[in-house]
C-alpha cells in the first residue's frame, strides 16, 4: 500500500513536470519492456515497434490515471496491452493487402512516427522544454477529431526510402497548395484524387500511407515548432527532403 501510494505520488508529480515524467518513464523501462514481451511471448528489444508503442501507452496512463482506476501500474499494463492489440489488429490488416499494394525490398524496422514518438527524442532530450509535451497533447488532441491516433500512424508510416520519398513529394505538394489544406481541414479527409493528380504520387501509395500524410500535414502545417523541426532533420536523413 505505502508503494502504491508512493507511485501515485510520482506519477501526480509527472502529470504537472515534463522532467519528472522522463525520470518515471526511464525507471519503469524494465516495466515498460517487461509488458511488451509477455505480449509478444518473447524478448522485447529497442527496436521493436512495440515497445515504443509501450512506451507511448505508458506515458498515456500517466496523463490518464486517476485513483478510482486502481492501481497504477495495473492500470498502465492494461492500456499498454490495449495499445499493443490495437496495433496488431492494425498490422494484420495491413499484412492482408501486402501482396496487391507493397512494393518489395526489405523494410526498415523503424518508422518515422517511433522517431516522433520515440522519448529519448521528444521527451528525453527535450525533457528540459515543457512546450514539447504541450506541443504532444495538442497534436494528439486535434488527431482525435480527424480519427487518427500515435498509434495508427505508427502502423501507417512508410518503411522504405523511396516510399518515404514518394510520401514527402505529396506532403511537400499539399503543403504549398492552400487548397488542398483547406480542404482537409473543412472535410477532415485527405483529398486523394486532387493530391495525386497534382503530387504526381501514384493514388495507391497516398491510400496505404493516408493517415500518415494526414498528420504530417497537420504537423507541419499548425505551428508545431518543437515537432516540425524534429521532423525536419529526420525527412532529411531519410531522403524525403525539405518539409
Amino acid at each position: 500500500m505505502k508503494e502504491e501510494h508512493r507511485i501515485v505520488s510520482l506519477v501526480q508529480a509527472a502529470r504537472q513536470d515534463m522532467r519528472k515524467a522522463d525520470e518515471l518513464i526511464r525507471a519503469y523501462l524494465p516495466f515498460i519492456r517487461s509488458e511488451a514481451a509477455k505480449f509478444l511471448a518473447r524478448i522485447c528489444t529497442d527496436q521493436d515497434d512495440e515497445y515504443s508503442i509501450a512506451m507511448i501507452a505508458f506515458y498515456e496512463a500517466i496523463n490518464n490515471y486517476n485513483k478510482e482506476r486502481g492501481s497504477f501500474l495495473n492500470y498502465a499494463a492494461m492500456l499498454i496491452r490495449s495499445r499493443l492489440i490495437d496495433y496488431q489488429r492494425k498490422e494484420a490488416r495491413h499484412q492482408g493487402h501486402l501482396s496487391l499494394d507493397e512494393p518489395s525490398g526489405e523494410e526498415d524496422d523503424r518508422s518515422l512516427m517511433d522517431s516522433i514518438a520515440d522519448h529519448r527524442d521528444l521527451i528525453g532530450e527535450a525533457s528540459n522544454l515543457e512546450a514539447t509535451e504541450q506541443e504532444i497533447r495538442e497534436l494528439g488532441e486535434v488527431m482525435k477529431g480527424f480519427g487518427v491516433s500515435f498509434t495508427d500512424v505508427s502502423a501507417n508510416a512508410p518503411r522504405q526510402d523511396r516510399t518515404m520519398e514518394a510520401c514527402g513529394k505529396a506532403i511537400r505538394y499539399a503543403a504549398a497548395h492552400k487548397e488542398i489544406l483547406d480542404e482537409l481541414l473543412r472535410t477532415k479527409k485527405l483529398p486523394l484524387a486532387r493530391l495525386a493528380l497534382g503530387s504526381g504520387v501514384e493514388r495507391k501509395t497516398l491510400e496505404r500511407h493516408r493517415k500518415y500524410i494526414l498528420v504530417m500535414l497537420l504537423i507541419l502545417t499548425n505551428g508545431y515548432e518543437i515537432i516540425r523541426g524534429h521532423l525536419y532533420h529526420v525527412l532529411r536523413k531519410k531522403g524525403g527532403g525539405s518539409a
